[in-house]
């Protein structure tokens, strides 16, 4: 009998727009340790066989283009400031913001200026916002010279054997890249996204989601993909983070930047769901699991490796920073073979990592295609960020809440506090707060909080249920934290994106005086 049985019988060089001045609890580049993967120097080049360098400089266009409209809020408000007491004022402001961001400011926050000053809370908040709703109207776009250039595309993970691949990583921002960037797979609709505090998932909620994919699948909705569709499997994996630099000051918030406990819960969490569709659906119905962890600093991985029963173990994986340095400098082929024989030797450990057999087949080549895919990615922090993120710690925008933006993914953007009602994504919300409480609110700047739902464009009243959603949501955040917003320390704006993308980020809120929408 499996584990899993014996349980159910038994009951991981740009200046992020942090380039403000430094804000509280960012480090710079030059107080850390060098990526230990590999450091460029006079005779080290860091340029490794399986890395596609084609990708990297496309990925790094797209993260200037998206950085550099909020890096322009900020010049554009300092230029703005400036002038606030000139007679006329409010048409010089409104030309340069039109000139700068491509959209006006709110008139009444502009007009007595000279009786009581800017509300740069206000302003600042507003402008975020836009170059938000800018950032996902562009991504088709601005997207299209990478996203079909990913390796790992819905094929490849179909001939890994899976139909759908749902993760959740922890929805702290550093890793509102992991899909696109860190893992270098294409998010469409065979791969599902949802961030979690902690990654500490709901499981009810990915059970719907399980038996939702699963119908689809005796339904023949997968049966465009490579492979018998009957043969398929749905995959959930937890995306947990740690910093190699500084574990103690900037790991997960929310397990207190205790790496052990973050590991563990992730695991736990995992076992919860397999065990809990196990028992409602049968012995043999439990999706399988995968458990990555993310090195923030570095983005590098650690790939945690199942066993022949499907369980990760906290103490069996491979680490990619280590498997770029030991491949760096062989051809190709020999690079994969090295990579492949250490993922063998992890799997055969002994001690407090040994499992019960070996990994399915399909698994195992995810796995080889997961390291392969990161080895770029960390060959792009060393050639754009210096071998470190020159932020290591929290330097978010905004705070997302309720469904993320669509297709929006990159580093420190934004936090994801992914919820339905306030009530139950409290514990989120509160690690968003008290993030942003170092990072805007010590500087007299608001927190800037978009409610953002989605809806179905083909299923009626879908776009009415969806903008109610977003109301009560709001409404319940400044009811939670109404001293914040009675000091204008909290902006609340609300916005819905179809599925079908006729509709993307629509703000739902009045427009603002003098504002296009």
């Amino acid at each position: 009998m499996n584990t899993l049985k014996r349980r159910v019988a038994m009951q991981t060089r740009v200046v992020p727009a942090a380039d403000r001045g430094g804000r509280p609890g960012t480090r710079p580049a030059s107080d850390v340790a060098p990526n230990p993967a590999c450091v460029i120097g006079p005779d080290q080049q860091c340029r490794h066989a399986l890395v596609d360098e084609l990708a990297n400089r496309r990925l790094f266009e797209y993260e200037r283009a998206v950085r550099g409209r909020f890096t322009d809020v900020v010049d554009m408000l300092r230029a703005i400031s400036a002038l606030q007491h000139e007679p006329d004022f409010v048409e010089q402001a409104q030309r340069i913001a039109m000139q700068r961001m491509g959209w006006p400011l709110p008139d009444e926050l502009l007009r007595n200026a000279w009786v009581r000053g800017l509300d740069m809370r206000a302003l600042h908040a507003h402008c975020q916002f836009h170059a938000a709703r800018s950032c996902v109207r562009l991504t088709e776009q601005e997207q299209a010279p990478w996203r079909d250039s990913l390796p790992l595309q819905a094929s490849e993970l179909a001939e890994c054997g899976f139909h759908t691949v749902d993760i959740s990583p922890c929805a702290d921002g550093r890793l509102q890249g992991v899909v696109p960037y860190v893992l270098r797979m294409a998010q469409d609709g065979h791969v599902m996204v949802k961030a979690y505090a902690g990654a500490m998932f709901d499981v009810e909620a990915d059970m719907a989601d399980w038996a939702r994919r699963e119908l689809e699948r005796l339904n023949g909705g997968f049966d465009h993909l490579p492979g018998a569709a009957d043969s398929l499997r749905y995959l959930k994996v937890a995306v947990y983070h740690f910093s190699s630099a500084h574990s103690a000051e900037q790991g997960c918030a929310f397990h207190a930047s205790n790496d052990r406990r973050s590991v563990e819960s992730a695991a736990a969490r995992l076992d919860e769901l397999r065990v809990a569709i196990e028992r409602t659906y049968g012995v043999g119905a439990a999706p399988e699991v995968l458990l990555i962890g993310l090195d923030t600093d570095l983005d590098a991985l650690r790939i945690h490796l199942p066993d022949g029963d499907g369980d990760v173990n906290p103490h069996r994986y491979v680490d990619t920073a280590e498997l770029y340095r030991e491949t760096l400098g062989m051809q190709a082929q020999a690079a994969r073979e090295h990579i492949a024989a250490r993922v063998d030797e992890a799997q055969a450990m002994t001690g407090w990592g040994q499992g019960w057999g070996s990994m399915r087949g399909g698994m195992r080549r995810l796995v080889l295609a997961l390291a392969e895919a990161n080895l770029s990615q960390i060959e792009y922090v060393i050639r754009h960020h210096a071998g470190r993120y020159a932020v290591i710690g929290h330097d978010e925008e905004f705070i997302c809440a309720g469904e993320a933006l669509p297709d929006l993914q990159l580093r420190n953007l934004f936090y994801l506090a992914h919820l339905d009602t306030v009530e139950e994504g409290a514990a989120d919300l509160d690690v968003g707060l008290r993030i942003f409480s170092g990072l805007n609110v010590r500087q007299g700047l608001a927190v800037p909080i978009l409610v953002h739902f989605g809806y179905s464009a083909s299923v009626p009243g879908s776009r009415e249920r969806a903008v109610a959603r977003a109301r009560r949501v709001h409404d319940a955040i400044v009811a939670r934290y109404a001293p914040l917003a009675a000091q204008g320390l909290l902006q609340c704006r609300m916005a819905v994106s179809a599925d079908d993308g006729s509709e993307r980020c629509e703000f739902l809120d009045a427009p603002d005086a003098g504002a296009a929408h």
